[in-house]
């Protein structure tokens, strides 16, 4: 089973920008968003001839990517999806003058799908969903963040539920960080594996310590 990581947040809160740390080796990053990657120079690392890149938001080209990455790239070790969102309103607009509910039980399907099936993806890959987070006031007024959805299909669903590690990428203080639990929003993380409620925003940082918590080798190099 690979190792599932969940970001989510609101536009501007550093999800795609906590990538820049990942070895371009063996790292390949999904677009689909279509909006490129948020550092200097980052297509000196990713895209043209380094097979490392792709800028899609068709649900179907994005599982033969990771179907194809499985089988056949055993040199990528992280697999990024930025955003799953892009995924679902792509999907939405494609079909924007289709009128029954078929499309949006296709949709929450075809999304549902490329996470359950990223969970079946080699134990040595680390897949990572961002997504936009959406908060609401509930009855009493108590605000509660969570990934945003298209489509009740998909809220009743429940993207959390398929991720031991979902984080809250936020600024705090001037500082951009991941919150990795809140009783306010779906931030989790498993029991014991980071101690602080705020980490530094940045994706490889997290991966090293969950592959040491789940006990699986560290990138470049083999267990002890």
């Amino acid at each position: 089973m690979a190792n599932l990581i969940c970001v989510m947040g609101e536009s501007g809160s550093g999800k795609t920008t906590s990538l820049r740390n990942l070895d371009p080796k063996s790292t390949y990053i999904i677009d689909c968003d279509k909006k490129g990657l948020s550092w200097r120079n980052w297509g000196e690392s990713y895209g043209g001839d380094k097979k490392n890149y792709s800028v899609t938001d068709d649900q179907q080209k994005v599982m033969a990517l990771l179907k194809s990455i499985n089988a056949n790239a055993p040199h990528i070790k992280t697999v990024v999806i930025d955003t799953i969102n892009g995924i679902m309103v792509a999907d939405e607009n494609r079909r924007k003058d289709e009128k029954n509910y078929d499309k949006w039980s296709d949709l929450a399907w075809a999304v549902y799908g490329i996470i359950d099936y990223a969970l079946t993806m080699r134990p040595d890959i680390t897949v990572v969903f961002m997504a936009h987070a959406q908060t609401e006031r509930d009855d009493a007024g108590v605000l509660f963040t969570r990934i945003k959805t298209s489509g009740k299909k998909l809220d009743k669903i429940c993207l959390e539920s398929k991720f031991t590690t979902v984080l809250n990428s936020k600024c705090v203080n001037g500082e951009y960080v991941f919150e990795t639990r809140n009783e306010l929003s779906t931030a989790k993380t498993p029991i014991d594996s980071f101690k602080d409620q705020f980490v530094p925003n940045d994706i490889a940082s997290v991966d090293a310590v969950l592959r040491e918590y789940w006990g699986l080798p560290p990138l470049g190099g083999d267990a002890k």
